[in-house]
């Protein structure tokens, strides 16, 4: 299971891409590649992955052609917004195992691609819809000694909103003014995902303190609408994702990511022990320097002493502790000022 607790989790992600980045999902969607970084793709399975709508092109010109259409709009839309998504549906493996594998996650996800259509809003703004069949789990094919596959649903869109375009004051017909001009399908990812507000059980809108509604985030709503539509299609035995959680219910992603943070900590606290050594090093070289130093430093002063008018005088400074040879106005301030705290002591020969 996904997390252990034997309970069959769904699972629904928005993916929000620029153009650069949608190419990058269309080569690993259609399996353009020739290698992937992934170990767990089969590529003798590839041909058992199912299409509930094949791409008629590539996503970017697909895109293209609903503009010259007139499907769809980016009137005010910039160059590098995210004009497409993608939604992942996914149940954690142990599911379609206990279920007889393939032929019912097929079904299963023909189900799925129903509520994606719902979800978008039409299935005219769907580029690409695919189960991936050809995925190894690697955690339970180990665990089980036998080979377990993970399937999931990819669906790449176009996120699409209904807007009014009215006519402005500049209209030479003023009673047309303010009135509906057209209706147009505006690309906007914002807008396609931005937050609606929270109902209880009655359907009423749920308002703070200060009687603002109470907005509800838009992954909360995919993760609730794909739950209910599942649940309505009769698969009673599944569960809706925890909420406040980002959990992708994936037990070879689980299994990998684990491993990761196993060595990351092995790694760390191996770090930290050389990075402990060193600087004991450091502190020991350093005692070891000063003490050398000092040594040297008064070898070299002695013969000179009787060069100064101290007669020899050493300073041992009360906050180093050490012999130092005193300036000769450090010796006129201290017999200028009996309080110093320095004292003098005279050197042993």
């Amino acid at each position: 299971m996904a997390r252990g607790d034997g309970v069959h989790r769904t699972s629904a992600r928005n993916m929000r891409m620029t153009t650069d980045k949608v190419m990058n999902a269309q080569a690993h969607n259609e399996r353009e590649k020739e290698s992937y970084v992934n170990q767990d793709i089969v590529p003798e399975r590839q041909c058992m992955n199912v299409h509930f709508k094949t791409p008629a092109g590539s996503y970017t010109a697909m895109f293209d052609q609903m503009v010259a259409d007139g499907i769809i709009s980016t009137r005010g839309l910039k160059a590098d917004a995210e004009k497409f998504g993608e939604l992942i549906f996914d149940v954690n493996s142990a599911y379609f195992y206990n279920h007889g594998g393939y032929d019912f996650a097929k079904q299963f996800y023909h189900d799925a691609y129903q509520s994606a259509i719902k979800i978008v809003g039409g299935e005219q703004y769907i580029l690409s819809a695919v189960m991936h069949a050809d995925e190894r789990n690697r955690a339970m094919s180990e665990a089980l000694g036998r080979d377990v596959y993970h399937y999931h649903l990819h669906v790449v869109y176009v996120p699409v909103v209904e807007k009014e375009i009215r006519w402005s004051k500049r209209c030479k017909d003023k009673s047309l003014v303010g009135t509906v001009k057209e209706r147009i399908m505006q690309v906007s990812m914002s807008k396609k995902w931005a937050s609606k507000p929270a109902q209880d059980d009655d359907g009423q809108v749920l308002r703070s303190k200060s009687g603002k509604p109470v907005l509800k985030k838009s992954y909360s709503v995919l993760q609730d609408d794909f739950f209910h539509h599942m649940k309505a299609a009769g698969y009673t035995d599944v569960e809706r994702g925890e909420r406040r959680s980002s959990e992708e219910h994936l037990t070879v992603t689980q299994f990998k990511v684990e491993r990761e943070q196993e060595r990351l900590a092995c790694l760390t606290e191996q770090t930290q022990q050389k990075a402990a050594e060193a600087a004991a090093w450091i502190r020991k070289l350093k005692r070891s320097s000063r003490r050398r130093w000092t040594s040297r430093a008064l070898t070299k002063l002695k013969p000179s002493l009787s060069c100064f008018p101290h007669q020899g005088y050493l300073l041992k400074s009360q906050s180093t502790k050490r012999w130092l040879l005193p300036p000769r106005n450090t010796m006129l301030r201290r017999s200028e000022n009996p309080s110093c705290k320095r004292r003098w002591v005279p050197p042993t020969s």
